[in-house]
């Protein structure tokens, strides 16, 4: 199953430098490895914005919710999932 997620991250200006320098090189760990695994196939940056726009591809909605609720920005995240079908006109359909 396809899903597009746009993630904003909102990590509050008074979290520890430490806290926050360990959370981020996780969520990098954990984001990549993902990648590799293919469940996280494409990641945008958005201009100007500390957010992301993602596409997911997992068996399930249980499964994506785990794989989100796991990454370690989670807490500090607003996500917004939209799932997503093939379209009729796709030519790669």
């Amino acid at each position: 199953m396809l899903f597009h997620v746009r993630m904003d991250v909102n990590i509050p200006d008074d979290l520890d430098p430490d806290v926050r320098a360990d959370t981020v090189a996780r969520e990098k760990a954990y984001s990549q490895d993902l990648q590799r695994s293919g469940k996280w196939p494409h990641i945008w940056r958005i201009v100007g914005e500390y957010s992301n726009y993602s596409i997911f591809d997992v068996e399930s909605n249980d499964e994506l919710h785990t794989v989100l609720s796991g990454l370690p920005l989670f807490p500090y995240m607003d996500i917004k999932v939209t799932p997503l079908a093939t379209h009729p006109s796709d030519v790669n359909a």
